[in-house]
């Protein structure tokens, strides 16, 4: 364990940035509608919540980083290629989920057409690779985890499920599961510090 500003304050930080994600995709998963995305766009609740979603992306990549440094020099250079793996991913569906919240409302507005256009392989492309690179990221930072034996065996499997189930993340409530994931992992991290700090205390007399 490092002793960095981010490791002390990581277990905090991945709960507070699981907590975030797990509510805004359930939040979501109440009004979505895939059989009238027009609607769907149209509506300000499903727009804010869209737009709250896609603010959880920058919060995961700072939890990665904080649940990495933590397990940096235990998970060695696979944990460095997970990390950066999994750091690809989530810029990747950040930015798809970023243009989700803000450009897609406004597409439907103005060129209504794009809902039923042809996806074209350019497209389609951009968007598997965004869910595959996701997906494959998280699931290499899991197995990293499971490597180092920094993490429980159980949070680190919570992750690799996480990290599967999150190749459908964009949709809810597929992201729930990584989610929840990080909280269980937030959770241990705070009390594991706390028994740390709790041991390293001085006995008075």
């Amino acid at each position: 364990m490092t002793d960095s500003p981010l490791s002390r304050h990581a277990g905090v930080i991945v709960l507070v940035v699981g907590t975030y994600m797990a509510a805004t995709q359930v939040a979501l998963f109440a009004v979505v509608d895939v059989d009238d995305p027009a609607t769907m766009l149209a509506d300000p609740v499903f727009r804010v919540l869209n737009l709250a979603y896609a603010a959880a992306f920058p919060g995961l990549a700072v939890a990665l980083s904080a649940a990495y440094d933590r397990q940096a020099r235990q998970a060695g250079s696979f944990g460095l290629v997970a990390f950066s793996a999994a750091m690809v991913g989530t810029v990747t569906l950040g930015a798809d989920m970023w243009f989700e919240g803000f450009a897609a409302p406004w597409l439907a507005e103005v060129v209504p057409e794009v809902l039923t256009a042809e996806k074209t392989a350019i497209w389609q492309a951009g968007f598997l690779s965004s869910f595959a690179l996701f997906s494959i990221g998280w699931l290499l930072f899991g197995l990293a985890s499971l490597h180092a034996r920094v993490f429980p065996r159980l949070v680190s499997s919570a992750i690799l499920i996480g990290a599967i189930v999150g190749f459908k993340a964009a949709s809810p409530p597929y992201g729930v599961a990584l989610a929840l994931a990080l909280v269980t992992l937030g959770v241990w991290m705070v009390r594991s510090r706390t028994a740390v700090q709790t041991a390293a205390e001085p006995i008075t007399v």
